[in-house]
């Protein structure tokens, strides 16, 4: 056979691996059909699927987790360099600096750090260390950087080894890092596995002994104990948590909370270290404190200032008060939530918005109307902003509770759920709300719903079972600020926004809090469901996008005005808190800025007794407005067109006319390709089956009366069809038994599983004999494969 006739996989097998292989690349170097992202999840109603991996034909590696070269195959048919334009979109993603492609002939090679391209005979594929070599002077490496970038990763049998992103951040970070680089910003959004990066990399500078004396420095104490119990643990006994300002100088790794460091004036923890002390100090969750240059984290890195400063975040932070890229540099690697939720890496999310009257319309008391306490209500129309924060109307917090209990007694009422609120305040009476909604539950187990906010010391004492997937309860968990970042809720699979949210950091975080996949546990996707039009932030280019530099300007500088965005509300009057020490995170705080629970309206600052901050109404009823849910689309835009109708368009962008769509499903080989295509652009049928409530049908039926409006057959009807025109007896035997059998395995369970020959395992398929003798019957398995071709043509005949 000429090589022309080969397919690509023969053209693999007889040629290309062979050449790879005498050039000296062993077993342990070649990765074969290597798949780098997941699929990405669509879902459309309350249906998830997997759309295709990624995946690069060979991955070449010098070392384990430092791979030099991407080799992709096409048949012979194809020019040598067809595949090399995919080889090199694959290995700008992986960061990977040689491509090549073939076709059995020969190989064509870029070299992507110089761009210089050149064709190869088979037998002149490089050795590992020739393009080790070759790596080492395009990239310019001393010796020693070249002991650091060599420096294995930890890993132990069964331990976690790093996905692309992860590997491609750490080891940029590291090289970095060996480089003289001092200050390095690392972004990657909530979920993608921050910690665990952050681990290799201090791993690989400390055990390669560039850096010796290490700092992780964040701000809350459930981030530093996550981190010692959960990725840090192979550091142990050369790890410590600095506690109550005792400082040993005798460990190596040191874990501390900025606020144990810094203490008061004169009280500075951190000057019992002489300033040389670190040689790296790694930042969690960076776009807070560190970011602003008055804060009590910019003491302690501007005092230890000869030390490598990596900050980590998924949030950097640009405002007049605080700036990451100022202080840290453009971060060297950024992976976004649209990129994770892309590779399926990261759970997307369907947003149910929710209007209220009073949100839309507006509430304007009466001329001398009173509130619930006596006091008279200033006359003025109270808006959206307003509402929990200068004015509670009981019956909204009632429909709020309401509406979130409706959706989760439609789903699961044991789904882990965040509800955002406006204060702590607020976060009480949302939380009384929600028991009200749901006593039997609460009657059950009062930690059904808790409230966890800074300054109750119950509901903080539950948050690790709230974020342990283990642990049933709580399951809402009710707050302001305090949940907003850093806490690793795995297993959350609704978040209700029911605050104001005009941060773009807030709201990224707040998001985050659900972005985890935990498909072991049945958690593929979660909800937003938005009473105060937080949502429409996901519009916003900033949303996914680099946050501006803001620059101070001189009096005398030309000022552009911003043109207002339509699609969001002006926010006149509205507060805009100074971001202190909690910072550069928007103003969020609950230590001592938020007073505390209760039905008694505390007082404006400096107000007298005459003006409450909260005016409390029990008279006025609140009505739902409007409800509406959007998906997320593969472009990472919110659709908001109904499913049937994004259903249809899709189906006809592949297939325009009912003919091209009819020559394409009759030519397949098999149907099921037909639905993953369709599948990859969104397109989930059993979603669409579930919606209209025609579990009767098959695909085909399916998409021929929605795309095409005819009239659809059922399965049951389909295949009594076949039966009524005598097809089967143009088969003798067992052959007869085994096609009568498929069409009633179609007749229940669709064209898909009669596709797949392991479908003759099944027990109704054994009464008549096994497999071997099954496929025997018909004359071997490519005769059992073409009548099992020609039934599905029969089955949809006319």
């Amino acid at each position: 056979m000429g090589k022309r006739n080969l397919t690509e996989e023969d053209i693999k097998m007889r040629y290309i691996t062979p050449a790879i292989i005498n050039a000296g690349w062993d077993k342990k170097q070649i990765r074969l059909e290597y798949s780098f992202t997941a699929g990405r999840i669509i879902l459309r109603g309350n249906i998830t699927a997997r759309g295709k991996q990624k995946r690069a034909d060979y991955l070449l590696s010098y070392k384990s987790n430092f791979p030099l070269a991407i080799v992709e195959a096409k048949d012979n048919n194809h020019p040598v360099g067809a595949g090399l334009q995919q080889a090199i979109e694959y290995a700008k993603v992986l960061d990977i600096p040689y491509v090549y492609a073939s076709n059995g002939d020969g190989f064509v090679e870029q070299n992507l750090i110089t761009g210089e391209v050149k064709e190869l005979k088979l037998e002149d594929f490089p050795s590992p260390e020739a393009l080790y070599k070759r790596y080492r002077v395009d990239k310019g490496i001393d010796e020693a950087e070249e002991k650091v970038i060599l420096e294995p990763y930890y890993y132990i049998p069964n331990y976690k080894t790093p996905r692309y992103y992860q590997r491609v951040a750490i080891n940029i970070t590291v090289d970095a890092v060996a480089k003289g680089q001092q200050r390095v910003l690392v972004v990657s959004a909530t979920g993608t596995g921050k910690t665990y990066m952050t681990f290799q990399i201090i791993y690989r500078l400390w055990k390669s002994g560039l850096k010796k004396k290490i700092l992780f420095l964040a701000d809350r104490n459930v981030l530093v104990d996550q981190t010692i119990s959960g990725d840090f643990k192979p550091f142990g006994g050369k790890m410590t948590k600095v506690q109550k300002r005792n400082l040993d100088s005798s460990y190596e790794i040191y874990l501390a909370l900025y606020q144990q460091l810094a203490g008061d004036d004169g009280e500075e923890a951190y000057l019992q270290f002489q300033p040389n002390f670190f040689d790296l100090i790694v930042i969690d969750e960076c776009h807070r404190g560190s970011a602003k240059e008055e804060s009590a984290w910019r003491k302690i890195l501007d005092y230890f200032s000869s030390a490598t400063h990596v900050g980590c975040t998924a949030t950097p932070i640009e405002t007049k008060e605080a700036s990451s890229t100022s202080y840290f540099g453009e971060p060297i690697y950024e992976y976004s939530l649209k990129q994770g939720i892309e590779d399926g890496f990261l759970a997307p999310y369907k947003v149910i918005r929710i209007g209220l009257d009073k949100d839309l319309e507006g509430y304007r008391p009466e001329a001398g109307k009173v509130d619930k306490f006596g006091y008279e209500i200033e006359d003025r129309e109270y808006n959206i902003k307003d509402f929990d924060r200068k004015i509670v109307i009981d019956d909204r917090t009632r429909v709020v509770a309401a509406k979130i209990t409706e959706f989760l007694k439609k789903t699961d009422r044991f789904s882990k759920t965040i509800v955002f609120c406006v204060d702590i305040e607020h976060a009480e009476r949302m939380r009384q709300a929600l028991i009200n909604e749901n006593k039997d539950l609460y009657s059950q187990n009062e930690k059904y719903i808790m409230r966890i906010t800074g300054d109750n010391d119950e509901g903080k004492a539950q948050l690790e079972n709230f974020i342990d997937e283990e642990m049933k309860y709580p399951v809402i968990a009710v707050t302001s600020k305090l949940m907003t970042t850093g806490v690793d809720a795995k297993m959350c699979k609704l978040i209700v926004l029911e605050n104001n949210i005009n941060s773009m950091t807030e709201f990224k975080q707040i998001i985050g809090r659900g972005t985890r996949l935990l498909e072991e546990y049945g958690k593929t996707y979660f909800t937003i469901m938005d009473f105060r039009n937080a949502s429409r932030l996901f519009a916003d280019p900033d949303f996914d996008g680099k946050p501006e530099v803001v620059i101070d300007i001189d009096g005398d500088d030309p000022v552009n005005d911003p043109i207002p965005d339509p699609e969001l509300p002006i926010d006149e009057g509205d507060e805009n808190p100074n971001p202190g020490d909690d910072g550069g995170n928007g103003g969020i705080s609950e230590e001592g800025g938020e007073y505390g629970p209760g039905d008694i309206p505390p007082f404006g600052e400096g107000e007298g007794e005459d003006k409450p901050r909260k005016y409390y109404v029990g008279d006025i009823t609140v009505k739902v407005l409007s409800e509406r849910v959007q998906y997320v689309d593969k472009d990472g835009k919110l659709i908001t067109e109904s499913l049937i109708d994004y259903t249809k368009k899709n189906i006809l962008q592949q297939y325009s006319r009912l003919d091209d769509f009819l020559r394409t499903w009759t030519t397949a080989e098999k149907k099921q390709a037909i639905i993953e295509e369709l599948q990859d652009d969104g397109v989930l049928l059993d979603a669409v089956r579930e919606e209209l409530g025609k579990t009767e049908l098959d695909d085909f039926d399916l998409i021929c009366h929605i795309a095409y409006d005819k009239a659809p057959l059922t399965k049951k009807e389909r295949a009594e069809n076949v039966k009524k025109r005598h097809y089967l007896y143009k088969y003798s035997d067992i052959a007869q038994k085994v096609i009568e059998a498929l069409l009633d395995k179609y007749s229940n369970d669709g064209i898909k599983d009669i596709e797949d020959t392991k479908v003759l395992e099944l027990k109704e398929f054994a009464q008549i004999g096994s497999p071997l003798k099954i496929v025997k019957a018909f004359g071997g398995k490519e005769a059992y494969q073409k009548a099992v071709q020609e039934l599905e043509n029969e089955i949809y005949y006319a």
